[in-house]
């Protein structure tokens, strides 16, 4: 009995404090990437279930969106007034129960509902597991760990599509994909009960809450929301373009999401280890010339067969730029507050909010493949703003090494 349970202890002890809550912020990544992934995917089972047309029923996504967009916003105050764990076990909770709940509504206006709920409670979640990975690691480490926290999102975009697809073309019910994010809701409370995490309220005399955000910070924040929109554009339309234009089946043109998601997952595993090599600055770069370029194969290419290989090079061609955009912001400050990070967070997920109004609004005023090439244009501007960020952080740098060298 003594030895059985000193072998527990020790299984418990592999499995410490920094270990577990930063499995809880790459869950809350996969948990996103699992209620936003399938949407493509399951839109058109959803317009045949209720009898609605496709871009309605995406358009009606929007409650998902806008529920993370409002769980952004919450995110730039909630965190200074309740506890940090506290306030994640109940976000996590609804999430679970919401997502559950999905299995079991026949109203349409209900099941909006309740995605908007989830929405919200996700939202804030997120910015609470990347304010966690900001207070625990460091410079070019928390850029890696941010990447991987992407990885995850990626991740969870391979399992959740594949998932949905599954269920999909067997005639399962459209929320399928949804309750097994539920359990990884789930599995996070778990986690969190036995964790102790940062303090993320402001104290007297704390001077990163008031410290001013300079242009290069403005400059990420505002290339957060086209890469969100760029992405959203692309992916979610992707597979209605491959069926209209390609005439590909529905599981085939559904595959090319999963394929995406697979190839960027790849690429976030070997960014973490390269930016640790260059630094964010020259990575960040690299990573928008791949991305916008690769892009343009999505509604250029004329085969399904090849966009299938296609998708899965574009997705390894995004380097994780989402999160070494937001990394390079974070190194703009001595540090990252919650402020910041929430303020980064909500730019991304303001993109994601007016994703599908916007974009069915576009479909319906021109075609699914116009709305391809509108997320290439997204990632262009973006690509000249992040190399606008890297020149003036720079310009700072080189500035204050000459201070210091005079001095």
């Amino acid at each position: 009995m003594a030895n059985s349970g000193g072998k527990t202890k020790r299984s418990i002890s592999i499995l410490n404090n920094k270990h577990r809550i930063t499995l809880v912020s790459f869950l809350a990544y996969f948990a996103m990437s699992g209620m936003l992934a399938p949407i493509g995917i399951i839109s058109g089972p959803m317009s045949e279930a209720f009898n609605l047309p496709i871009t309605e029923v995406t358009a009606g996504f929007s409650w998902l969106t806008f529920g993370i967009l409002g769980g952004a916003i919450s995110a730039l105050f909630v965190f200074n007034w309740v506890q940090l764990k506290k306030l994640m076990m109940i976000l996590y909770c609804v999430v679970g129960a919401s997502l559950i709940a999905l299995y079991f509504q026949r109203q349409i206006d209900l099941i909006w509902s309740i995605l908007g709920l989830v929405g919200l409670c996700a939202g804030t979640g997120l910015a609470g597991a990347a304010f966690i990975i900001s207070r625990t690691y460091n410079d070019n480490q928390r850029a890696s760990m941010l990447v991987i926290t992407d990885g995850w999102f990626s991740l969870a975009g391979i399992v959740c599509s594949w998932i949905a697809i599954y269920l999909v073309s067997r005639d399962f019910h459209w929320s399928g994909s949804y309750q097994f994010v539920a359990l990884i809701a789930l599995t996070m409370l778990l986690l969190l009960s036995f964790s102790a995490l940062p303090n993320s309220k402001i104290t007297p005399g704390d001077k990163t809450a008031t410290e001013p955000w300079p242009l290069g910070v403005w400059l990420c924040i505002f290339s957060l929301f086209l890469f969100t929109l760029g992405q959203n554009s692309i992916l979610w339309w992707l597979p209605t373009y491959a069926e209209q234009y390609l005439d590909a089946p529905r599981e085939q043109a559904g595959s090319l999401v999963g394929q995406f998601w697979s190839g960027m997952f790849a690429a976030q595993l070997f960014v973490a280890w390269w930016v640790l090599k260059i630094g964010v600055q020259r990575l960040v770069i690299i990573a928008g010339i791949t991305t916008a370029s690769g892009s343009i194969f999505m509604w250029a290419y004329p085969q399904i067969d090849g966009l299938v290989i296609l998708a899965l090079l574009w997705g390894f061609a995004n380097l994780g730029l989402m999160k070494l955009v937001l990394s390079l912001a974070t190194q703009m400050l001595k540090i990252p507050s919650a402020r910041l990070v929430s303020g980064l967070l909500l730019s991304a997920s303001l993109g994601t909010a007016v994703s599908p109004w916007l974009t069915s609004q576009i479909v319906e005023a021109s075609n699914s493949r116009f709305i391809i090439q509108f997320g290439t244009l997204c990632y262009v501007v973006l690509f000249c703003l992040v190399f606008w960020a890297t020149r003036l952080l720079q310009t700072h740098v080189t500035s204050k090494e000459a201070v210091a060298g005079t001095s």
